[in-house]
């Protein structure tokens, strides 16, 4: 099954998805409604608000009957949607798969570096559009990552990167506009297997910033926008367990690392220091335990300081006088996430918050005065919105730890233990999960579910820690809390015992896996979605794609303790005889994270241990990769799919 080209795979896939259409053909209208009620939410002919980017001005916009968006500019807002700089639906007509990665403009705003993938093994070609003209250059590089580009200040080199053997993106080059590819320069290759590459611009355009990490230390190298053709300098050498990242602030330069701080702190120093020796640096902000700093982006006169405090995402405005505030957007459940901007000398923050019941808002806030204006809100068609209520709970673990747990529900749905549930989860990576609206979850909810949004430890939720209790030898702990949040949800007459339906993807897809395999009597329905699950042949394997790469997350099972901590909780090697609820996987033929071999493997396992009749599904995209379907048509029907299972399996 590890040979995607073995035509008897191809051949099992597509019996495994003939009989995955058998299963939902009873169900066909139930799908199509729910497609057509997530179609009626969305606004499909709009426009986003307009980006002041130096002369010009920005927008997307999207079309009723079209799958992706088109990209415009025009000299004023407007005016913004004059020019067409990229229409998504032209570059993506004869595929069945497309995303497009780059998208960045030179400073000038002449040239903009594109690129896609068209099959979902995350390969992409890049390009350069000439913007004046509306032609594309002959400069195309093939088998690119979308790791980040980078122009210098005059437009005449592109930066870009490469991924090695394994899918790590490890290389970067230098690219002359107008030049054959053969003739790009090796600005830096990461030998070591731990780290990946990426590479990006400072906000203020001055410099170009490769950063280099593994999953517990990185290294940072600059090279001026005004000298492309300078040596990258580094930062601060790499030290093990040591992660930083770096920013110009004008006459200096801001670093946020955890170099003696969990939860990472702040560091200057100036522009013209030796930034090599540590003494260098001076603390700007000091580390607050529980208060993990994601990064601090910097505009002309203040930071803006992305962290999570208490189990919620802000941020924080840090000035030059080292006067601050918190954007206050109060106690509820939220997200909150800097929007699109450019422009370096502003008071103006752009940003958008969103909960489990608001959709998207997008607000200009000047940071001095706090004066707050809504530019836009997604619109939600044919949406009552105040008929939806939510409310954060928590769950308590075996060994005591609260785990907080964010659940919706209809204003009609009475929480008194007879509802259907839908539980979702992640937990690994430090990945947060703050809340979001769905207008596709509503087809659950006005059915009568509650669904719930867990943060189990392995996320990074309440800070550093919470990820290393959910990691490595700690990592059961993750599958721990998460059956803890299921088990409350049931005990505390949330929702009814029997109609408990769990959802994750890749490693979420391990997440909802490894808890079932261990709790297979809590969950009526189970979706696991490109799931990581046959975890220690896949760790045990150093020449597959990311193996090396994922040891400082998982361990290293060829050796103890991590052997037998691995194969504790291995959904593939754990999935014994047993009555196991409905079953829907999900896989993508070109998926390079989650080989198409682990959810296929676990599904014939199940099939051939199962001691119940509950259904078991398998669903390949043939087509795609890791993120499934691309066009938003597509997605949509596929997310009704989704739903369908659940509601004929709660």
């Amino acid at each position: 099954m590890r040979d995607v080209d073995d035509p008897d795979l191809l051949r099992y896939l597509e019996a495994e998805n003939a009989a995955a259409e058998r299963f939902f053909a009873p169900h066909t209208d139930t799908i199509e409604t729910i497609f057509g009620e997530i179609r009626s939410r969305v606004q499909e002919t709009d426009l986003s608000t307009p980006v002041e980017f130096g002369p010009w001005w920005y927008v997307t916009s999207t079309t009723e009957g079209q799958s992706y968006p088109v990209h415009h500019r025009g000299p004023s807002a407007e005016r913004a949607t004059e020019e067409i700089l990229l229409d998504e639906n032209v570059e993506a007509h004869g595929h069945e798969y497309f995303d497009l990665g780059a998208f960045d403009m030179t400073m000038d705003h002449r040239f903009v570096a594109w690129s896609t993938d068209t099959t979902g093994d995350e390969h992409y070609t890049m390009h350069v559009r000439d913007l004046t003209t509306g032609a594309d250059l002959d400069d195309r590089l093939d088998v690119t990552s979308n790791a980040g580009v980078a122009w210098s200040r005059d437009g005449h080199w592109l930066f870009y990167v490469t991924p090695d053997a394994q899918e790590r993106p490890a290389t970067v080059w230098r690219h002359r506009i107008g030049t054959p590819r053969v003739d790009d320069v090796c600005v830096f290759d990461e030998t070591d297997e731990r780290f990946f590459v990426g590479i990006g611009s400072t906000r203020s355009e001055s410099w170009i910033v490769i950063h280099s990490a593994s999953r517990t230390s990185s290294e940072v190298r600059l090279v001026s926008t005004d000298g492309p053709t300078d040596d990258a300098v580094v930062v601060l050498e790499r030290r093990d367990d040591v992660e930083y990242g770096v920013d110009h602030w004008g006459d200096q330069f801001v670093m946020h690392t955890n170099d003696e701080a969990v939860d990472f702190r702040l560091l200057v120093a100036p522009v013209g220091a030796d930034w090599t020796r540590p003494d260098a640096w001076t603390e700007l902000v000091a580390h607050t335990p529980g208060r993990r700093i994601l990064g601090a982006d910097a505009f002309a006169g203040h930071l803006v300081i992305h962290e999570w405090a208490d189990a919620q995402p802000r941020l924080r405005v840090l000035f030059r006088d080292r006067s601050e505030r918190v954007v206050d957007l109060g106690d509820a459940p939220h997200d909150v996430e800097p929007s699109s901007n450019p422009q370096w000398d502003t008071t103006l923050l752009r940003f958008t918050t969103q909960s489990l019941t608001t959709p998207m808002a997008l607000y200009d806030e000047d940071v001095v005065t706090a004066e707050r204006t809504l530019l836009r809100q997604i619109p939600t068609p044919n949406v009552e919105l105040d008929r939806y209520r939510t409310q954060r709970i928590w769950a308590t673990a075996d060994d005591g730890t609260r785990v907080p747990l964010d659940i919706v529900h209809h204003i009609d749905t009475p929480l008194d233990g007879t509802a259907p549930g839908v539980l979702y989860g992640y937990g690994a990576y430090e990945a947060s999960l703050p809340p979001w609206f769905s207008v596709a979850r509503l087809s659950l909810l006005d059915r009568g579910f509650v669904w719930a949004l867990a943060h189990p430890r392995g996320g990074g939720e309440l800070g550093r820690q919470w990820y290393l209790d959910g990691k490595l030898l700690a990592k059961p702990n993750t599958f721990g809390d998460t059956i803890s949040c299921g088990e409350h949800l049931i005990s505390a007459g949330i929702v009814e015992r029997d109609r408990l339906a769990i959802r994750g993807g890749s490693a979420g897809g391990l997440l909802v896996a490894a808890c079932m395999t261990k709790r297979p009597d809590l969950f009526c329905s189970v979706v696991a979605e490109v799931p990581f699950v046959d975890v220690v042949s896949t760790m045990s394997d150093p020449t597959l794609p990311l193996t090396v790469t994922e040891w400082e997350e998982w361990g290293d099972p060829r050796e103890e303790p991590y052997a037998s901590c691995m194969l504790g909780y291995s959904p593939y090697d754990n999935t014994l005889a047993a009555e196991y609820p409905a079953v829907y996987a999900t896989a993508g033929l070109n998926d390079p994270r989650v080989s198409v071999h682990e959810p296929a493997k676990w599904i014939a396992r199940l099939r051939d241990v199962a001691t119940g009749s509950a259904p078991i599904v398998l669903r390949t995209e043939l087509g795609a990769g890791h993120g499934g379907p691309t066009g938003r048509y597509d997605a949509w029907r596929d997310e009704a799919r989704t739903m369908a299972f659940i509601l004929a399996t709660t």
